[in-house]
């Protein structure tokens, strides 16, 4: 694809973020976008935040688990930068307005301490490199018209981010079951999803790993502060209403946050 279309594809998406207005697939008007050119204009929508004043502080893996490409219509996984403007405090209300049509996720995060760099990384690799893994919320977003989109559609989207929320109860990975935790999301006190850690991939150290040498292909590597995203561990839930989510690993920790209109 030429450059001027991968630029009109960032600098539509870019807007529609900013102004909360969904747009039809990029995928139905520029047909030729592939996977590869729509991380191109993942790159450039980045870079425009950035020369904004916001900050890359990590990347995400998104549709890992068999439930969400299900539930999504993707055969594949996604991925994508995490920006600082993205994370929203724990305990804080977040207002829905901010989105167009959000859904709610529930996955580890990692905080790296070493570099990560593909390919051939292994997962012994990741975790020399992970210093701590914390409960996280991420909340799914999508600029395209009724979640309609194919891989290079999310891609180009950024890996349909929202909005991140960390949780308080960091942990040596040594001290988890991270290939057999369960994890449930609850909506004001009453348990709506569950699955198990064992859906990223097997194990979410193996996600982070398929990533980081998945996005060697675009000279990208892992450094130490970032932060990773491996992948929900259960079916993505429609944010669709006032209340309190609260997401939970069990014999680990808790993450949680408020929905109220601004």
């Amino acid at each position: 694809m030429q450059t001027t279309e991968l630029h009109e594809i960032a600098t539509t998406l870019r807007h529609a973020r900013l102004n909360r207005a969904p747009i039809a697939a990029p995928t139905k008007t520029w047909q030729q976008l592939d996977a590869d050119a729509a991380f191109e204009v993942q790159r450039l929508t980045v870079e425009m935040a950035v020369s904004e004043g916001d900050r890359v502080v990590g990347y995400k893996l998104g549709n890992i688990a068999k439930a969400m490409q299900a539930a999504f219509g993707l055969d594949q996984p996604d991925y994508g930068f995490l920006l600082a403007s993205t994370f929203t405090y724990e305990g804080t209300a977040v207002d829905p307005g901010r989105f167009i049509e959000p859904f709610v996720e529930l996955e580890p995060a990692f905080l790296l301490t070493r570099h990560l760099r593909g390919p051939n990384l292994t997962v012994a690799d990741v975790i020399n490199a992970v210093e701590y893994a914390v409960p996280a919320i991420e909340i799914i977003d999508s600029r395209v018209q009724n979640w309609a989109i194919d891989l290079p559609d999310t891609l180009s989207d950024n890996g349909s981010t929202g909005a991140v929320i960390l949780g308080g109860t960091p942990r040596r990975i040594s001290d988890l079951r991270l290939s057999d935790t369960r994890g449930t999301l609850h909506f004001n006190g009453e348990p709506v999803m569950s699955g198990n850690t064992h859906n990223i991939l097997g194990n979410p150290l193996s996600a982070t790993t398929w990533l980081c040498n998945r996005l060697a292909a675009y000279d990208v590597e892992f450094e130490p502060g970032q932060i990773i995203l491996p992948g929900s561990c259960l079916e993505a839930v429609r944010m669709n209403a006032p209340g309190t989510w609260t997401g939970e690993f069990a014999d680990w920790g808790s993450v949680q946050f408020e929905v109220s209109p601004a």
